[in-house]
């Protein structure tokens, strides 16, 4: 292990929490919360307090994982099928996934599906979609060699068969509403996909996509329920035709059924990701935006179909009160046709109209040709339309307007473009209109959920640390909340002062020069990484070289990062130990010595181990012309000990949501800012709204994130982290969390086989167990002691990976030794349950590693016929005890089955047993 004495500017001792979240406010009232109408896709919208109270403020549902245990993640995977279900109903669309990270991205996972559906190298985008859509699609586009063009529809030429896709917006960035059944139509007659940008609070009025014969639909859900966030995090929704499921990218729940033959939920066709596909997944995406998903499910199962329509109309209604009082003190709007946005070209003097809006704290969009763009949400009231009909010199209130207006000016319910298919008729979206019962829905869906609340999440890889109070209060504070993402940045001050401190603060610890915090998960962190070394490259007139090495060992992310960058993958192998195996690596190097672009490694490595050469496996690297990326999801057992940007490294992504305790909201939000040194910086990415990369010789990459800062709200929990840790505290957490896995280690190395170890015997942060013996010996394999573990209470560790039939265990530093040692006593136990079927003791098929889980409904049955007791099963140690134990609430799943019959909306409700069964319950 490389360690290295440094003076820290973070302050030596930490500062108390209730000091700390003062001076944070102070930063945050430096943002000025102005009423903002620049729309671009971030609208301000009412947070139904009872969602906020137990949803987003409770720990219960913030510190879930990745539901990949589906017997202890029924809620959420309940709550992210109701997503699904909903954005399917509302877009018209036949599949839905449960998120991905923003509009932007999400438009060039669809870029990048209608280049694999086809093949073909050319995609068109209407120049009319937001402006950060474009760019962030052009800059994917380019590093895997797919042309963009911009065009408006009648432009495009499909003729030539040579494009994979078009994209467009509905309504577009400036408001306009306009047919797009004749594009879609010609697309299709010469084997194109076409995909569609849209808003959902439209569609509930808006004839949706789906109808019209889109292929992909997709857009930003934030405006059901989520804060703007400057920026995020905000969850992105992604929709399919049938015929392209299996090349959706991100996750995506389905039904299946569990051992008894009940109907559950699991995370279905997981073998298109890049957990298992690596450079030939679907998609890099691993983190998406769960937490927000959820959010938006319960705003729509709150206020219904009924619900929704009465705020589109009341939206659309202020729009077309609006566009009539400009019309008449002289102004011109551009498009006839609008839901919530108006393009004008004033009357009278631009810097007139925004001085006046300045009086009254209104924000509106400044388009370059001197237009100004308006767009209205949920919260606009009729003093805000008064206000902005007095900023554009209209005398009239909007009271009169309307009582002048009459029947006819019925905007979109007047036109073919109307509604008329019924949506959200499940009974989930029927039942939970009052605060009582949403309360409840929600309650039930979280007890369902193993959390942090609970007991320890040992997943290796993935640091499952505490997320403190401290740390998420002010993620709801509105002067972090309520403010637009392209505000002109002197009202972004505080964030701006946030960015800075974090930056600084971060740059110190990994020995980085600069910070970009654009990248809103680890996997974009790796992709936009690696487009800085592409781009460094390329600027250095080496375009050549595209060879990137990655140790088979890497996280799966690695290769299907280092492919959408447009680099050829070389696999190292792993010796041994553990380690990247040296012959091997310079036997590559010199191979592709001429062609070399980079190395990714993980440092500790993903199998656990302080590898001792790390410095001689950089220098090597950069010998040879190449850069060295540094994953950087195992830097918790690097924090105060030692410096990526010491020891050679040239980026990496910092994952914000393990090492600094942002949590991981049960599949997102995520954070991947990157660091690089100096030499890499200019090539950090920009944004094409503001301007973030302010040096001269800036050559940035291009965009990454819809958001110029990612997902900026959840920055102040890492803030706090390291503040409230201070430089001691910070280091002492590293040396903790090694300490704890070395314990863990010694502690069960007399029971299993601790797969590697470093030079002197430790493990690092994480260690691997070999469970892969017992497959011989008694039929055991890894998913039954990771099944098993939950009648224990606990949640499995890592299971498969790094290597096939294992477990890999990650305790982190916020675990006492009580916990350890409950956690080491099961794995223990379970280890002797394998001895009696190894001894003949115990029936090799009918055995309760091979029964597990078992829920509540089981072990209470009239009938048992087991050959082992209910208490063996249920409570196999003291510490198990029934007013305190985790119940599994189903059977262990047929994933065969979910993957055969794919279903990936809410069941219809004839598939129920009766009105009062656990199942009916469940589903509504």
């Amino acid at each position: 292990m490389i360690l290295r004495n440094y003076s820290w500017v973070l302050g030596v001792s930490p500062v108390c929490e209730n000091e700390i979240l003062e001076t944070l406010h102070n930063i945050a009232s430096k943002n000025k919360i102005w009423r903002s109408y620049i729309g671009m896709g971030y609208y301000n919208c009412s947070v139904p307090q009872p969602i906020a109270r137990n949803l987003l403020e409770n720990a219960g549902w913030v510190t879930q994982y990745t539901p990949y245990q589906p017997e202890v993640s029924q809620g959420r995977l309940e709550s992210l099928l109701n997503y699904q279900t909903m954005v399917c109903d509302i877009t018209g669309m036949d599949v839905a996934n449960a998120s991905l990270l923003d509009e932007g991205t999400a438009a060039a996972e669809a870029m990048q599906l209608c280049h694999r559906h086809n093949k073909r190298r050319k995609f068109y985008v209407d120049a009319r979609c937001h402006p950060q859509t474009i760019a962030v699609v052009q800059t994917r586009a380019n590093y895997i060699g797919v042309i963009t063009e911009l065009k408006l529809p009648h432009e495009m030429d499909f003729s030539g068969k040579d494009v994979s896709g078009v994209l467009f917006q509905y309504p577009d960035t400036e408001g306009k509403i306009e047919d797009f059944s004749e594009l879609v139509e010609t697309a299709h007659q010469n084997g194109t996909l076409a995909c569609c940008a849209t808003d959902l609070l439209a569609l509930c009025i808006l004839k949706p996509p789906g109808e019209f014969g889109v292929d992909v639909v997709l857009g930003n859900s934030q405006r059901f329920g989520v804060p703007l966030c400057y920026g995020g995090p905000h969850a992105a929704f992604f929709a399919v035709k049938e015929n392209l499921v299996r090349m959706m990218p991100g996750r995506m729940v389905g039904v299946t059924r569990d051992a008894s033959g009940k109907e559950v939920y699991r995370l279905a066709l997981q073998t298109r990701e890049q957990h298992i596909r690596r450079d030939k997944a679907t998609s890099n995406i691993c983190t998406a935006q769960a937490l927000l998903a959820n959010m938006s499910a319960m705003f729509g199962i709150y206020h219904g179909s009924d619900g929704l329509r009465h705020i589109a109309r009341r939206v659309h209604n202020a729009a077309l009160i609006l566009a009539e009082g400009l019309r008449r003190a002289g102004h011109k709007l551009h498009h006839d046709l609008f839901f919530d946005t108006l393009t004008i070209t004033c009357g009278c003097s631009v810097k007139e109209v925004l001085d006046r809006a300045a009086l009254r704290k209104i924000n509106f969009r400044i388009y370059s040709d001197g237009r100004l763009g308006v767009s209205l949400d949920e919260t606009v009231n009729e003093k805000d339309l008064d206000d902005i009909l007095w900023i554009f010199g209209c005398e009239s209130s909007s009271e009169l307007i309307a009582e002048g207006m009459g029947e006819e000016a019925k905007g979109i319910l007047s036109t073919p473009f109307k509604r008329t298919s019924n949506f959200l008729t499940h009974q989930v979206f029927n039942s939970y209109h009052s605060e009582t019962n949403i309360v409840r829905y929600m309650k039930r869906l979280e007890n369902k959920d193993i959390s942090l609340v609970h007991s320890m999440i040992p997943l290796g890889s993935c640091t499952m640390k505490l997320n403190s109070s401290a740390e998420l209060t002010p993620i709801t504070w509105r002067e972090f909340a309520n403010i637009h993402p392209f505000v002109p940045l002197d009202q972004a001050q505080g964030y701006q002062q946030l960015f800075k401190d974090l930056e600084k603060d971060l740059c110190e610890i990994t020995g980085y020069d600069k910070i970009s915090f654009q990248p809103n998960s680890g996997a974009q962190g790796e992709y936009t990484g690696l487009a800085a070394i592409k781009a460094y490259l390329n600027a250095k007139g080496e375009r050549h070289r595209t060879v990137c090495l990655i140790p088979k060992s890497a996280h799966g992310t690695n290769p299907a990062s280092a492919q959408m960058a447009g680099m050829k993958i070389q696999p190292i192998e792993v010796d041994k130990n553990g380690s990247i195996d040296i012959s091997h690596l310079k036997a590559m190097v010199d191979k592709h010595k001429e062609n070399l672009a980079a190395i990714m490694i993980t440092y500790p490595s993903t199998n656990g181990v302080f590898e001792e050469e790390i410095g001689d496996v950089c220098d090597l690297i950069h010998k040879h012309g190449g850069q060295v990326y540094l994953d950087g999801a195992n830097m918790n057992a690097q924090v105060g000990l030692c410096r990526p940007g010491d020891y050679g490294s040239d980026v990496s992504h910092l994952n914000l949501h393990k090492t600094f305790c942002i949590p991981h909201g049960g599949g997102g939000p995520g954070m991947g800012p990157i660091g690089v040194k100096k030499h890499l910086a200019p090539y950090l990415p920009t944004h094409p709204v503001i301007k973030i990369q302010t040096d001269k010789d800036a050559c940035p990459l291009g965009t990454v994130s819809a958001a110029p800062w990612g997902s900026s709200a959840i920055l102040p929990i890492s803030w706090v982290y390291i503040k409230t840790m201070g430089a001691k505290g910070l280091k002492h957490a590293s040396e903790i969390a090694i300490l704890n896995a070395n314990y863990m280690a010694k502690r069960l190395e007399k029971h299993y086989k601790i797969l590697f170890r470093g030079a002197r015997g430790y493990v690092a942060h994480e260690f691997i167990l070999d469970t892969r013996p017992f497959k011989k010996t008694a039929n055991i394999e890894a998913v039954d002691l990771a099944k098993r573990l939950q009648d224990y209470g606990f949640h499995a560790p890592t299971m498969s990976w790094p290597v096939a039939g294992t477990l890999m265990i990650e305790p982190t530093e916020s675990e006492d030794k009580a916990e350890l040692d409950r956690f080491c006593d099961a794995m223990i136990s379970i280890r002797q349950e394998i001895a009696e079927i190894e001894e003949g003791r115990m029936d090799p098929q009918i055995n309760p590693l091979k029964m597990s889980p078992h829920t509540l409904n089981c072990v209470t049955s009239s009938k048992w016929d087991r050959p082992y007791s209910r208490e063996v099963a249920a409570f196999p140690l003291p510490f198990v005890k029934p007013d305190s134990k985790f119940w599994p609430t189903i059977a262990r799943i047929d994933d065969i089955y979910g993957d055969q019959h794919l279903v990936c909306t809410c069941p219809p409700m004839e598939s129920y047993e009766s009105p009062f069964s656990e199942q009916k319950r469940a589903s509504s």
